[in-house]
């Protein structure tokens, strides 16, 4: 008899619902002889499975090879057997469970067959099975705390064992993590519909039972999804089914996208999944743009294109290669064009290859990038890669002409950085010019060469022009000042240029605020700025620049970095622009605590906090900001801190799709509005939320944008920039 709600000693050794000596254990306190059913019994799963399967009886059913992976102590197969579908399969990887079961059936039900074996590490060849019934396997695979790792090798061994027309029958309580990991992993070439588990109105569980059916269709294909849950009232919990029914609407958009566009970009994961196809087969003239690389995998996230060559011929070199371009070329026609891209195709003498962007994170091509990339291409690879000779690395230059190393210093806090001076290859599109523009960069070691800053060298005017009416008087003092400050010392940073597009981009999303802004200019009262992360201090002193009636405190973790930016980039402070030295998150919350003890006027005033700092741990998914700055205990201090309107600015670079989504949401839930401006060269996504409208330009940002550029005293491609503002929410 099967029980359902077992003992709460019992249920207490299952902590790690992934363990498989949690499992041993707790089917050795419940005892042989007894089945257990988590959800979704028989008789609410005998008409759809049934039907499902094809109701025959033995006749029909007997050729179906059907595996139930973790199959526990359930009544499920023994109804499959007793229904006529006899080549049944069970596997778990908990030795007490499986010989339990054994002992159970051997005798009453000899064709059944019983293996102990690790669901996601199965030992069955390709294309054994017509049916795999999962019921709450994946479920247990998929605890919150231990990501999707488990659940994708998983999911990739079912389409291994299954047979071409296969069915993967998945019976679950379509959690939004377990869901949304079906979702995306039977995308492409899968005819996929979902169902509610009926039960007596009586009986309605809080724990509503869905099933999900995946039928193997064809490669490359976005099937929508089929769905009946908005029929389904009468016998199923509708709070859980109507937040599948959105997960399902959200995702059949997503579907409907890659079906009526060649545009999308892709990521690396849809490519696996077949989105362009078999990816083991050359198709001569396929070209498809696509981010390479994953979160827990790869150092950083990659634009990338996948190029199989047009005419396919026998003088091929290599039957896949990979192109780095560095960013400083990733401009020229050569590479950001379709036919110059063909054109390297051919010089490269490949069967594919693989154009590689890197983005201005990246000082160097060097080593630690070959290695980065170098399992991520492997999935690439066409044909048979344990045949095939290993994939060439092939590079452009990295865009450096001249490089000139200032200082190599170590921080205890950043660690290894580097201050130097560069000249690009065709700065000014003309290889041969005397004008080539320098530029002095700060690099951060600690992430593959980090160019955390970089500002634009100009030269000062000759010091006969600067004092042409002393003629005579100046050619001593002329010759000392050359002899004493030497050609080099003869420049200086350009406080006027932004080195930095995400830069511009914080500038220009101060659109959202500009009335604000021009009313403080008028009134003669100063805004304050708060941004945590000084760099090389080329922002805070355009900001100074740019907009002159606000105050401008900076937040900087590092001594070192500030000294750097002293000595090397021409940084400096006065009673407009302010540095402390400290913790950025700290720094807010003594602010706050500082507010509460002052009077009502003084703290309506007009605020703006801008994140820009880099995080010193990428395995959280996160380059910038670190971790801590958006998880909810620092976002509601950032609320409390803006007051009762203001601005929060935040530089995002994540290299996971999941992540920027939860930074999203968490946004969301502590912010009344939220902006986005997506850069199209970078990875960097720019984020602007306000705790209310009261200071928003929420009706027109078109008009916003063009008040901000009567304001800005150094002129930036504000309405261009404006273009790209989605509101989130």
């Amino acid at each position: 008899m099967a029980t359902t709600t077992p003992p709460t000693a019992i249920l207490g050794t299952l902590v790690d619902f992934t363990s498989r000596e949690n499992w041993d254990k707790f089917f050795a306190l419940r005892g042989t002889g007894d089945s257990f059913e988590w959800y979704a019994e028989w008789p609410n799963l005998r008409a759809p499975l049934l039907d499902l399967l094809g109701d025959r009886g033995a006749a029909a059913g007997a050729a179906q090879e059907i595996l139930v992976p973790a199959c526990g102590s359930s009544v499920l197969s023994e109804k499959l057997y007793d229904a006529g579908f006899c080549r049944v399969t069970n596997v778990d990887f908990s030795r007490v469970v499986v010989a339990d079961m054994l002992r159970r059936h051997a005798r009453a039900r000899p064709e059944m067959r019983w293996r102990v074996m690790d669901m996601t590490d199965m030992q069955f060849a390709d294309g054994s099975f017509d049916v795999i019934l999962d019921k709450g396997g994946l479920d247990a695979l998929m605890e919150p705390e231990a990501g999707t790792k488990l659940g994708i090798k998983y999911l990739n061994e079912v389409k291994r064992v299954m047979k071409s027309g296969g069915k993967f029958v998945c019976l679950t309580l379509a959690e939004s993590h377990v869901l949304a990991l079906l979702l995306s992993e039977f995308r492409f070439g899968w005819d996929m519909s979902i169902q509610a588990i009926a039960s007596e109105s009586s009986e309605k569980s809080a724990f509503q039972t869905f099933m999900v059916v995946m039928v193997k269709g064809k490669m490359g294909v976005a099937q929508t999804i089929k769905s009946s849950l908005d029929q389904s009232a009468e016998y199923c919990n509708m709070r859980q089914a109507n937040a599948v029914i959105r997960a399902l609407g959200n995702e059949n958009i997503i579907r409907e996208s890659y079906s009526s566009s060649v545009d999308v970009l892709l990521s690396l994961r849809d490519l696996q999944l077949g989105a362009i196809g078999d990816l083991k087969v050359i198709v001569p003239g396929r070209r498809r743009q696509f981010i390479l690389g994953e979160q827990e995998t790869s150092l950083y996230c990659y634009k990338a294109i996948l190029l199989d060559a047009k005419k396919q011929t026998e003088t091929f070199v290599y039957h896949c290669g990979v192109f780095i371009v560095p960013k400083a070329r990733a401009l020229e026609w050569l590479f950001c064009s379709s036919e110059g891209q063909w054109h390297v195709v051919e010089s490269a003498r490949a069967a594919r290859l693989i154009m590689v962007f890197l983005d201005s994170r990246h000082a160097n091509i060097d080593m630690d990038i070959i290695k980065d990339l170098s399992p991520l291409v492997k999935d690439l690879e066409p044909g048979n890669p344990e045949e095939e000779a290993p994939i060439p690395f092939m590079m452009a230059g990295d865009g450096v002409k001249q490089r000139h190393t200032l200082q190599e210093v170590t921080s205890e806090i950043t660690g290894p950085m580097v201050v130097e001076d560069v000249v690009y290859e065709n700065a000014d599109g003309d290889q041969g010019s005397m004008s080539e523009k320098m530029f002095r960069r700060l690099i951060f070691g600690r992430s593959s060469g980090l160019v955390q800053s970089e500002a634009l060298l100009i030269r000062d005017p000759p010091s006969d022009e600067v004092d042409k009416k002393n003629k005579s008087a100046a050619a001593t003092s002329k010759k000392r000042r050359n002899h004493k400050r030497g050609s080099k010392n003869s420049l200086r940073i350009d406080h006027k240029f932004l080195g930095s597009s995400y830069h511009s981009s914080i500038i220009s999303g101060l659109s959202l605020v500009a009335s604000s802004l021009s009313a403080a200019a008028s009134s003669g009262e100063k805004v304050s700025i708060t941004v945590v992360g000084l760099g090389a201090g080329c922002f805070p002193m355009f900001l100074r620049g740019c907009l002159p009636f606000v105050d401008i405190e900076v937040v900087e973790l590092d001594p070192l970095v500030a000294e750097l930016a002293k000595k090397y980039f021409g940084f400096s402070m006065d009673e407009q622009l302010k540095v402390h030295l400290g913790d950025g998150i700290k720094f807010i919350e003594d602010s706050v605590a500082a507010n509460q003890s002052v009077n009502g006027s003084t703290r309506n005033a007009f605020k703006i906090l801008i994140l820009d700092v880099d995080s010193s741990d990428l395995s959280s998914g996160l380059s910038c900001p670190p971790e801590n700055f958006v998880e909810d205990p620092f976002l509601l201090i950032a609320k409390e801190f803006l007051l009762e309107g203001g601005l929060f600015v935040i530089n995002l670079v994540s290299r996971s799709t999941s992540v920027r989504e939860t930074v999203v949401s968490r946004l969301k839930a502590v912010f009344e509005h939220l902006y986005s401006l997506q850069l199209e060269e970078d990875i960097n996504e720019v984020l602007f939320a306000s705790p209310s409208g009261r200071y928003l330009e929420i009706n027109d940002i078109s008009a916003g944008a063009s008040k901000l550029q009567d304001l800005l005293k150094i002129p930036v491609d504000v309405e261009s920039d404006i273009q790209k503002l989605q509101k989130l929410q």
